[in-house]
């Protein structure tokens, strides 16, 4: 007979039923379940009136076969391709790492076969946030003075011009956020003009133009290849606040560190009262730019907290405004799934050909890009790049996909949009804010302590153990959603703390002043 089951009982005896302690995600196409809880061996599942018995212990959120696989068939979760068998499987058979590998498979891109149509707010009904309106109607949500380094030598001298000023320094401006260092590791020794010259300077040049950033000093050393005029110049920096170029330095030009700090500070002394002058006034949800983030991905990654800052993403866009979605890598194997809503077939195209960069990309570097998911990963559940990708992909929702951009390119259309990112967060969130986002939803199921400035990060935690082991660091509880609140609740209530935050509330991060060293530019590794 089957029994009402606690899934916090440390052992079950007798048979279950298979949905009490396992959840099935394609009710016909799939081959495997996933574990609710830890599961012994011998344990039996019943299931539409037959049973399996487990063959060997199943920890939570692990895969369990429900239909026999032969070797080399392709297995499936989300109805779609998680992997293939490299051995025969059972039911009954936990499958995992031991047992399931990538190979190459078909995928029918279907170009803007399956373009949904989305149901717009009308704009005198939409949600109105706090933002700071800067000149060119671009709208932050924070205001903060950026102290932008070109090169790692100058490194730690934007550092401590940033760090002299302490929260009681600012006091007396109440409308500044902050000063923050934008610190990173390369600058020099770079092919001027090159790839990475050009992701370097797009990235800084995109942090200088930000909506957060009320104004900006720059800091060179002074015989790097990224010159300071060479940035100025090329990214339309000619002019900071008020109309006049911006302020920059060079250590050599003042005279070594400790001068240089002290001109720094004289510097953002003088921007203060004119970055205080910003007021925060009512703006459009349409306003928001929000980057879609994971990081220490578990299996319920794409159950809970992936889904549901898709139906989130989804209500941004009806509300007119934009979202993106990052790390190319994170949606290998599933990359199909978003041609299909791409808007026209140039914009599917466009994200194919950043799949198949990445493929001759990780060729040359004799790496594999299966090699993606982390040992993190791997013990929360997940297996193989497919699978991962298959969960990062619902943070998109399900409007159609507008745009598709290079690494730090500014996002100028609105709706669901793609950036090509590493799957390496701070990486990834870097590119996305340098594009413009002023917002950054970030999931996680192993406990990313995740922080970003200038733009705030809410995390998101997909089950509710992390989340009260973690509770200083997650915003948003998922878990919740697995055990019975609706779906559209929590989204309610992530949809109202975007609301605070982007007013200036603090999210869990910014509280523990998480944010400033996760700025890190991609570097292709071209360094001479």
């Amino acid at each position: 007979m089957s029994q009402n089951v606690n899934l916090f009982d440390a052992q079950i005896s007798g048979p279950v039923p298979l949905d009490s302690v396992a959840i099935r995600l394609h009710p016909t196409l799939d081959h495997v379940v996933v574990a609710k809880r830890p599961l012994q061996p011998g344990t039996v599942l019943q299931d539409n009136g037959s049973s399996l018995t487990l063959a060997q212990f199943i920890p939570d959120g692990h895969k369990i076969a429900v239909k026999a696989v032969a070797k080399g068939e392709a297995v499936r979760r989300y109805g779609q391709i998680i992997g293939f068998a490299t051995e025969a499987i059972a039911p009954g058979d936990h499958v995992h790492t031991h047992n399931l590998a990538v190979q190459d498979f078909a995928r029918d891109y279907e170009f803007s076969s399956d373009v949904p149509t989305v149901d717009y707010v009308p704009e005198d009904q939409r949600r109105t946030f706090m933002g700071y309106r800067r000149p060119d109607g671009r709208i932050g949500t924070r205001n903060y003075i950026g102290i932008i380094s070109t090169v790692n030598c100058s490194a730690h001298t934007v550092r401590e011009i940033a760090h002299y000023f302490t929260e009681e320094k600012l006091a007396m401006y109440p409308n500044v956020d902050g000063v923050i260092a934008l610190a990173h590791l390369s600058g020099c020794a770079m092919q001027i003009g090159g790839a990475d010259y050009v992701i370097l300077q797009r990235t800084l040049a995109g942090m200088a133009h930000h909506a957060n950033i009320g104004a900006y000093l720059i800091v060179g050393l002074g015989c790097e290849s990224n010159q300071i005029a060479d940035l100025v110049a090329n990214y339309g920096l000619e002019h900071g606040l008020k109309n006049a170029p911006p302020p920059s330095l060079t250590i050599q030009g003042e005279g070594g560190i400790r001068k240089t700090v002290v001109a720094g500070i004289e510097a953002v002394e003088e921007l203060l009262p004119l970055v205080n002058q910003a007021q925060r006034t009512p703006q459009p949800v349409s306003e928001l730019m929000v980057a879609l983030q994971c990081g220490g991905s578990d299996s319920w990654s794409g159950v809970t907290a992936n889904p549901l800052v898709g139906v989130a993403a989804d209500e941004i866009v009806r509300q007119g405004g934009t979202v993106v979605l990052a790390e190319t890598p994170e949606i290998y194997g599933a990359e199909h799934m978003m041609t299909r809503r791409a808007v026209n077939r140039e914009v599917g195209e466009k994200l194919v050909s950043l799949v198949h960069w990445w493929e001759d990309y990780t060729e040359r570097l004799n790496i594999e890009i299966d090699n993606n998911p982390s040992v993190g990963n791997k013990l929360g559940g997940l297996t193989t790049i497919y699978e991962k990708s298959l969960g990062a992909v619902a943070k998109g929702g399900s409007t159609p996909l507008t745009g598709v951009y290079h690494y730090s390119e500014p996002v100028t259309v609105r709706g669901f949009t793609f950036m090509d990112s590493p799957g390496y967060d701070p990486v990834a969130v870097t590119g996305q804010v340098a594009g413009g986002c002023n917002l950054v939803l970030f999931t996680t199921g192993r406990g990313s302590a995740f922080g970003f400035k200038p733009a705030p990060s809410i995390k998101i935690a997909t089950n509710s153990q992390m989340y009260h082991h973690m509770e200083d660091d997650m915003d948003v509880n998922a878990g919740k959603i697995m055990e019975g609140v609706p779906m559209d609740d929590v989204r309610d209530e992530l949809l109202d703390l975007m609301v605070a935050v982007a007013s200036g509330q603090p999210s869990k991060s910014e509280a523990q002043d998480v944010g400033e060293s996760e700025f890190n530019p991609w570097n292709l590794g071209g360094i001479l």
